[in-house]
């Protein structure tokens, strides 16, 4: 008998399942996201990327983009670098963007060029949670201690 449980041997090849699918289940929350913004017509909303002219480099689409900006919203991931790294490893979001992995400029860019049509989801988004009941109420506790700095420094 043995005393540990042995890890898997890293240079074993593994079977993952072949379907992304798979690795989100049918009732995460990842997926409200998905079907929240495929079901907005985004250039009513006044995305600029949205009805874009062809030629020149095929850009990501403004949907795909807007799903990486929410996901960070709900799970407090505000910065484009990390939101980069975390479309690279984050199962969630490699299903959320079908294996999309924008780098941090095309998000900040995204994220400055799209202020207000950001706004407006967000707040439509923050309304369908409500009606959904999705939220709960929080407490907010400030704690109203006052330290007092050290104004002297040690000089031996």
């Amino acid at each position: 008998m043995k005393r540990f449980v042995d890890g898997a041997d890293r240079s074993q090849e593994l079977l993952l399942p072949d379907r992304l699918e798979d690795y989100v289940h049918e009732d995460h929350p990842v997926r409200v996201v998905d079907a929240f913004v495929e079901a907005l017509d985004l250039s009513e909303l006044g995305f600029e990327a949205a009805n874009r002219a062809a030629g020149g480099r095929p850009a990501y689409h403004a949907a795909a983009l807007l799903k990486i900006y929410i996901y960070g919203y709900l799970n407090r991931i505000p910065s484009s670098r990390r939101l980069e790294r975390e479309v690279q490893r984050n199962l969630e979001l490699i299903w959320l963007t079908g294996r999309l992995a924008p780098d941090f400029k095309t998000i900040a860019d995204f994220r400055k060029d799209n202020g207000g049509a950001i706004t407006a989801v967000c707040s439509r988004f923050v309304a369908l949670c409500r009606t959904m009941k999705v939220f709960s109420h929080a407490v907010v506790a400030i704690d109203g201690s006052k330290l007092k700095a050290i104004r002297d420094v040690y000089r031996g």
